[in-house]
């Protein structure tokens, strides 16, 4: 049966879901989300087997909150807010990580303007090495932001905090990846 709905997009296929018309489509949404949720989750906390369990979870998460899907942004940004709140919590439990506490304790110095920086020497594997030194909320709202291409309203939605807060801590996580990258990478 789910073969004759592949064609369909995420959002009509939620729709149906939602209805009551077809609940089994989940599993046609379930196989194109499966293999993107467990990479966003093992880029967060780079165990396999882990990733596979809070993949499952996940994907039951968004079965069950469905309903409340109401279209305003993408499907797929909708899985991957709920993705990314889930490996923050973890995150924040695991390593009893309070975003405004380990901003505190782990002070830069300022960089008056990014935009000037150059970064045009830096690689992937740097980034990614990069990325694991920064606090999981800065990693999540890079990733959104210009992986994701997130608005700052679906990244507000997303991590319930403030657009202003949003754009704030942007602005720390570029200026903490530039000053690692000069740190580590550059001479």
């Amino acid at each position: 049966m789910k073969e004759t709905y592949n064609h369909l997009k995420d959002e009509d296929l939620a729709k149906r879901i939602i209805s009551g018309e077809a609940p089994e489509l989940f599993a046609v949404l379930h196989h194109r989300y499966h293999h993107k949720i467990n990479d966003k989750v093992f880029g967060f906390i780079k165990d396999r087997v882990k990733s596979e369990e809070f993949t499952n979870d996940i994907l039951s998460r968004i079965y069950e909150k469905l309903p409340g899907f109401k279209g305003n942004a993408t499907f797929s940004s909708w899985v991957y807010s709920i993705t990314y709140n889930y490996c923050i919590d973890y995150l924040r439990f695991q390593k009893k990580l309070h975003y405004p506490e380990w901003n505190k304790n782990n002070d830069i110095p300022e960089i008056p303007d990014e935009a000037e920086e150059d970064l045009s020497g830096v690689t992937y594997e740097n980034l990614l090495k990069i990325l694991e030194m920064i606090h999981p909320e800065e990693k999540a709202l890079i990733l959104m932001k210009y992986q994701d291409d997130l608005s700052l309203k679906q990244i507000t939605s997303t991590l319930r905090i403030s657009e202003d807060a949003v754009k704030m801590r942007l602005k720390r996580a570029r200026t903490r990846i530039i000053f690692f990258y000069k740190k580590h990478f550059q001479d």
